[in-house]
C-alpha cells in the first residue's frame, strides 16, 4: 500500500501504524482506522479525515491545518503542539484528548464533544465551539479571544487565566459552574 501525498487511503486499516513524519497533505482518510496510530509531526495539511478513527492516536506536532476531521473519533487522542488552524473538527469527539499548546485558530468545532478534554494553553482564537461540550474541560491560559461559544456546554469547565475577551458566550449554558471566570 502506498502511503504519500494526495493517496485514497479511504476507509483503510491503518490502526496502530507508525506514520511518524509521514507526508499525507491532501490524503483521503475518510473513514480510516487510525486508532492507536504514531502519527506524530505527520503532515496531515489539508487531508480528508473525516469521520476516521483516531481513538488514542498520537499526532502531537502533526501539521493538521485546513483538514477535515468532523465527524472523527479523536477520542483520548494526543494533539499537544499540533497545527490545526481552520480545521473543521465540527462533530467530531474529542473526549479526553490532550489538545495542549495546540494551534486551533479559527478551526471549526461546533457540536463537538471536547468534554474533559485537556486544552491548556490552546490558542483557540476566533474558533467556532457554538454548541460545543465542552463540560469538565482544562481550558487554563487558552486563548478564546473572539471565539464563539453560543449555546456552548461549559459545566465545570476550567477557565483560570484564559483570554476571553470579545468571546460570544450568549446563551452557554453552566456559566455559573465555570473556574475562573469573572461574574
Amino acid at each position: 500500500m502506498k502511503i504519500g501525498p494526495e493517496e485514497d487511503l479511504s476507509g483503510q486499516d491503518l490502526r496502530g501504524r507508525n506514520l511518524s513524519e509521514a507526508d499525507l497533505r491532501s490524503a483521503d482518510l475518510s473513514e480510516a482506522n487510525l486508532s492507536e496510530a504514531d502519527l506524530r509531526s505527520a503532515d496531515l495539511s489539508e487531508a480528508d479525515l473525516s469521520e476516521a478513527d483516531l481513538w488514542s492516536a498520537d499526532l502531537s506536532e502533526a501539521d493538521l491545518s485546513k483538514a477535515d476531521l468532523s465527524g472523527a473519533d479523536l477520542r483520548f487522542a494526543k494533539l499537544r503542539k499540533a497545527n490545526l488552524r481552520s480545521a473543521d473538527l465540527s462533530e467530531a469527539n474529542l473526549s479526553s484528548a490532550d489538545l495542549s499548546n495546540a494551534d486551533l485558530r479559527s478551526a471549526d468545532l461546533s457540536e463537538a464533544n471536547l468534554s474533559f478534554a485537556k486544552l491548556r494553553k490552546a490558542n483557540l482564537r476566533s474558533a467556532d465551539l457554538s454548541e460545543a461540550d465542552l463540560s469538565s474541560a482544562d481550558l487554563r491560559h487558552a486563548d478564546l479571544s473572539e471565539a464563539n461559544l453560543s449555546e456552548a456546554n461549559l459545566f465545570f469547565a476550567d477557565l483560570r487565566h484564559a483570554d476571553l475577551s470579545e468571546a460570544n458566550l450568549s446563551s452557554a449554558i453552566g456559566l455559573d459552574t465555570v473556574k475562573g471566570l469573572r461574574r
